[in-house]
């Protein structure tokens, strides 16, 4: 299995850009909100538990993420049980609103997700390893916990294999 520095250095290839990890920060956070919205019908609450596809994606995630590393995990186990309340929520609303909020919130995410790109002058890291579509959120939290000057030793390592960050003259998708 990769390690953390694997997974967020292989990432960070494709985000150096740092208005591309800027739209990423608001981008991701909406998709996966609007993945646990979608994901939340068929459901059932049992003992105050809403239990449906969001919740076994998010168990598969969160043990995934634990393994890589267990602060990181910890803190993405807590984010995803806030995407599950919130899909719990609006998956219990009528149709409209439920199908409204998850498709609304899923193509803003993206669109921000491609501008950031356009930026980056390079395609989504998805493209080519469709673990990118687990990691981005980590991604997201680490580069977080980044600014905040924490993890510095795993920042260094990500930075070691992918490079700084940078900002850089916006170029088309290639």
């Amino acid at each position: 299995m990769k390690s953390l520095v694997d997974h967020l250095g292989q990432y960070a290839e494709y985000h150096r850009d740092r208005r591309n990890i800027f739209s990423h920060f608001i981008g991701i956070p909406l998709i996966v909100v609007a993945v646990a919205v979608l994901l939340s019908r068929p459901g059932f609450e049992l003992a105050g538990l809403w239990l449906s596809p969001a919740l076994l994606t998010a168990l598969a995630a969160g043990i995934f993420y634990l393994r890589l590393d267990l602060r990181f995990g910890l803190l993405m186990a807590v984010l995803l049980a806030l995407c599950l309340w919130a899909g719990a929520e609006l998956a219990q609303q009528t149709t409209l609103v439920w199908l409204s909020a998850g498709l609304g919130l899923f193509v803003v995410g993206w669109i921000i997700q491609f501008i950031g790109h356009y930026y980056e002058g390079r395609k989504p890291a998805f493209v080519d390893d469709l673990m990118g579509l687990v990691v981005g959120p980590l991604f997201v939290v680490a580069e977080l916990a980044f600014l905040c000057g924490l993890r510095d030793e795993v920042r260094q390592a990500v930075e070691q294999r992918a490079g700084p960050t940078c900002i850089r003259p916006g170029k088309a998708l290639a």
